[in-house]
């Protein structure tokens, strides 16, 4: 392994993340907070680790286990980094506490420890959901938009960090797609900006959220989180977005240069569509009946958190937990769903779990037609045999490691609703979790142990399992 590489790689993002915390220093000078020394601190340390680490080592091609590497380590470098604020500040009284909170942002999975988020800096506040929209998009693949003398290795780097079954290029050159991704994540995040501002917002809450949003993060400025607005006009608009967030990013790249029909010939988003739809109707019916006295009510509260929970965006807009048993159980089954392949969100994703449901019938029709060759087909093509055999790979992993996350986590004390809940908000990057982790609580009651515990399966479920996974086998060091 080109360790030489890999180090200098590691040091151009520690740059980056040191370069990006400039933004919430500027915040936190104009509104003249505590937080300013705090962020020259961090600054400096962060920009002086990753220069040393670029000047000790040598630039060289890597391979795709130099990838596996930098992917892996470039996120846990740049939580660590990035907790320097929240620690410096004296927002996390803890180094678990600040780390798990700044994993938190960078995987977009909007899990806090903060009890009054409210009375936190402006500066602090804002770098929460800046780590959340660089986390969006995959600091990975800015770090590739930023660098293009990376040659092939930048389409290791790639396909490391972006979820899904696999890594399109829109464009011939790598960098060319990491670079036309970020144009339009800006471009949407701009346009929510203004959207949220017209809708009463004051531009620090509206491009905080704005932020916050097309990551599928959920980070807020209020305690109550999109409650403390009150506003059906607000809760549409995001709701919109995180829909869109969930949705390919190069579905819409295409959909927006002109070839809208794609969005509508693409078996995923129609699934991914019908099961909104589904859920929706599901939890509305399910709330009339048990939460709510009227269906406007019912239907307001419930497509929101159907959306927040299936793209695993972590807002709330209402106390689910007071919901039916049913309205609940729905919510958790789409924890583990996630939004389409290529989007910003977390969990399984829709393209294999639809995959798992052809693949299921597809066994059953075998039993009836022992002799019957029946390929595998998805959107009128037909799905290669290893392609399945690693969805369903990826499955069984997932699930196990939700078994033994929730199993670990009663071993904390927490009781088995709020385990399973934490363990499936953690692992599909959603935030709020059940019981004791519900949307109007939060982590900070947990030891140390268990936020850094629940930390690892953040980042887990935001490089999918395997990219993590890979580097704890014998085979991977003994390769090469």
């Amino acid at each position: 392994m080109n360790l030489q590489a890999v180090g200098n790689l590691l040091g151009r993002l520690l740059v980056i993340v040191g370069l990006s915390m400039l933004l919430p220093l500027l915040w936190a000078l104009h509104y003249q907070g505590p937080d300013v020394k705090a962020f020259f601190l961090s600054i400096i340390i962060t920009l002086g680790a990753g220069v040393c680490l670029c000047l000790g080592t040598k630039a060289g091609e890597i391979g795709h286990r130099e990838g596996f590497v930098v992917a892996a380590f470039g996120w846990i470098l740049a939580a660590a980094f990035g907790s320097l604020p929240f620690l410096l500040a004296g927002a996390c009284p803890s180094l678990a506490d600040a780390y798990f909170e700044t994993m938190s942002g960078f995987t977009t999975t909007g899990a806090t420890i903060l009890t009054d988020i409210e009375s936190m800096p402006r500066g602090i506040l804002f770098w929460r959901s800046l780590t959340q929209w660089l986390g969006g998009m995959g600091i990975v693949v800015l770090f590739v938009a930023v660098f293009p003398k990376l040659g092939g290795g930048g389409y290791q780097l790639f396909r490391a960090e972006v979820p899904g079954l696999s890594a399109d290029r829109l464009l011939p050159r790598i960098t060319e797609t990491a670079k036309a991704l970020w144009a339009l994540y800006f471009s949407l995040t701009l346009v929510l900006t203004v959207l949220l501002l017209l809708g009463g917002m004051d531009l620090y809450d509206a491009l905080n959220h704005g932020l916050t949003t097309m990551a599928t993060g959920g980070y807020s400025t209020r305690n109550a989180s999109i409650r403390a607005f009150n506003s059906p006009y607000i809760e549409g608009v995001i709701t919109l977005f995180i829909l869109v967030a969930g949705t390919n990013f190069a579905l819409l790249y295409y959909a927006l240069r002109g070839n809208g029909w794609s969005l509508l010939r693409d078996t995923e988003f129609r699934f991914y569509g019908g099961m909104l739809l589904g859920a929706t109707a599901l939890v509305t019916l399910s709330n009339r009946l048990g939460a709510y006295g009227s269906l406007a009510s019912s239907l307001r509260y419930s497509l929101f958190q159907v959306a927040a929970a299936m793209t695993g965006a972590g807002f709330t807009a209402a106390d689910y937990d007071l919901w039916p048993a049913f309205s609940k159980g729905i919510l958790l089954v789409l924890m583990f769903m996630g939004g389409c392949g290529g989007s910003t969100t977390g969990g399984i994703k829709q393209i294999r779990v639809l995959m798992c449901l052809k693949y299921a019938y597809r066994e059953l029709y075998r039993l009836i037609h022992p002799r019957a060759v029946v390929p595998l087909r998805l959107g009128g093509r037909v799905v290669p045999e290893g392609t399945a055999s690693g969805v369903m790979g990826f499955c069984i992993f997932y699930l196990a490691l939700f078994v033994i996350g929730a199993l670990t986590l009663t071993a904390f004390g927490l009781d088995m609703e709020s385990s399973v809940g934490a363990a499936a908000a953690a692992l599909g990057n959603v935030g709020p979790g059940a019981g004791m982790v519900g949307p109007t609580d939060n982590y900070g009651f947990l030891p140390s142990p268990a936020k850094l515990f629940l930390s690892l399966l953040m980042l887990l479920g935001r490089l999918e399992i395997f990219t993590v996974l890979v580097l704890l086998t014998r085979e991977f060091h003994r390769a090469g």
